[in-house]
């Protein structure tokens, strides 16, 4: 059964990877005029009742279309499916599925032919969120939320941050979020306490500099950096009072000094070297040549499964990440899958019904059993997946599967994707020293306002 799980993990760690990193699809849709949306909306709402209610009176079953993508290889969707039409005998889901390369495109398509089907939409990325947002093709959910009294405060801050322009079209499904990666063996051996799970980023440096020892192939950094911009960007958001859309960026200033400082100082591998070798920060943590790492949680799985593989055999855990000095623990970056419902469905009551179970703690608690992570934290779904197997050991491991606020990596912002470009090559030029921070700062200053049409 815990092999099962293990593997489980392992299929939603790539789903999720997929996610947080995969620049937005390009939508091939026709803007739908709001007033053709709106209509189409009322029109829907209005015959949708009708015809549930005869459906309900015949005894025949309703049927629901969810969109998804990869449906047969990952559990993230069809756990949900299954416990839902479980629930509901007079309900039939008929799931329409394509590959994840092609869901934006093929969704795109189905929707600017203000189709019925599909009622229920998975939202594969934000930047597509925003666009069928802007197009009136996702139906607005705050007048069911406040009917149904939805308490939208157990999913800690993500319901509200998945607003856009003050309206909600989709809740959190499920979420990744960055957590603290360390080798036990390595603090171990070198008689250094753990990484614990309310440490500051100036207490984290500390340790990898304690943490970092030998020469040459035989190195062992006390952490690592991958290249990804995010590995910088994202501390800088953490306390939730800046995003990586902002006129000045003077804000990300200390966390690039932070930065430089452990790379010049030889506390953990240099960008340059990274980049040029491509190297892939699984094999540094899975070839224990560092001693910490901060990651996207999507890497437990990929630990649990090294070692049900035989792959390593090193003992490994894991701690909340660090933070600011004036921010509490509990406070982490991530990113969301949200799901809504299709501005034309003629199905809005059940739609909604659906909606609310597959981002309720009933579904978190189902998807826990596959290793899905959610955006409700329950006691039981931490629960179930720190009791898989190959999870480290402990109360402190455990801690870590919580946090108290959710900053998104990137922000709703319709321009986002075009955004990411300046953030990404400020990013290298900076770490390689072409840039000096100052300049890197002002860079982004010239380049985001462009885009945003800021001058």
């Amino acid at each position: 059964m815990k092999l099962k799980r293990v593997a489980a993990l392992t299929l939603a760690a790539g789903m999720v990877c997929t996610s947080l990193a995969a620049c937005g699809s390009k939508d091939t849709a026709t803007k739908a005029p709001e007033t053709t949306a709106k209509e189409e909306t009322t029109t829907a709402a209005g015959a949708e009742s009708k015809e549930e209610t005869t459906a309900a009176a015949s005894g025949e079953k309703q049927v629901l279309s969810v969109t998804t993508w990869d449906y047969d290889t990952t559990p993230q969707f069809s756990a949900v499916v299954k416990a839902y039409e479980a629930k509901n005998p007079n309900v039939e889901i008929k799931v329409i599925d394509t590959s994840a390369d092609e869901y934006n495109n093929s969704l795109g398509i189905s929707l600017s032919a203000a189709q019925a089907d599909p009622d229920v939409i998975w939202v594969k990325d934000m930047g597509s969120m925003l666009q069928m947002a802007d197009k009136g093709q996702l139906l607005p959910l705050d007048e069911m939320i406040k009917a149904d009294n939805l308490d939208l405060s157990v999913y800690s801050g993500a319901a509200e941050q998945l607003m856009y322009n003050d309206t909600t079209y989709g809740l959190p499904y499920r979420s990744d979020w960055y957590v603290l990666y360390y080798n036990k063996d390595l603090f171990d051996a070198a008689g250094v306490e753990y990484p614990s799970n309310d440490m500051t980023w100036s207490e984290y440096d500390e340790l990898a500099a304690k943490m970092t020892s030998g020469e040459g192939s035989a190195k062992v950094y006390g952490t690592h950096d991958h290249t990804w911009q995010a590995l910088v960007t994202n501390w800088a958001v953490q306390d939730g009072k800046h995003t990586v859309v902002e006129k000045d960026y003077s804000f990300l200033k200390p966390y690039y000094e932070e930065a430089l400082a452990l790379q010049e100082n030889g506390y953990m591998q240099d960008y340059s070297t990274l980049k040029t070798a491509n190297i892939h920060y699984s094999s540094v943590f899975k070839n224990q040549q560092c001693a910490m790492m901060p990651m996207g949680s999507w890497f437990i799985a990929t630990m649990m499964q090294a070692q049900a593989e035989g792959e390593t055999d090193f003992n490994w855990g894991v701690a909340r990440i660090p933070h600011p000095e004036d921010t509490e623990s509990g406070y982490t970056v991530g990113a969301l899958t949200p799901i809504g419902i299709s501005a034309y469905t003629d199905q809005k009551d059940l739609a909604w019904d659906f909606v609310k179970f597959a981002s309720s703690e009933e579904a978190a608690n189902i998807l826990a059993e596959q290793g899905v992570f959610t955006g409700i934290q329950t006691d039981e779904s931490i629960n179930t997946i720190a009791s898989a197997e190959y999870f480290p050991e402990g109360d402190s491991n455990k801690e870590a599967l919580t946090y108290t606020h959710y900053a998104f990596d990137r922000p709703l912002d319709p321009q986002i994707e075009e955004i990411r470009k300046p953030l990404d090559e400020v990013h290298e030029m900076i770490m390689i020293k072409a840039y000096s921070i100052d300049d890197g700062i002002a860079e982004l200053n010239k380049r985001v306002a462009e885009i945003k049409g800021w001058n």
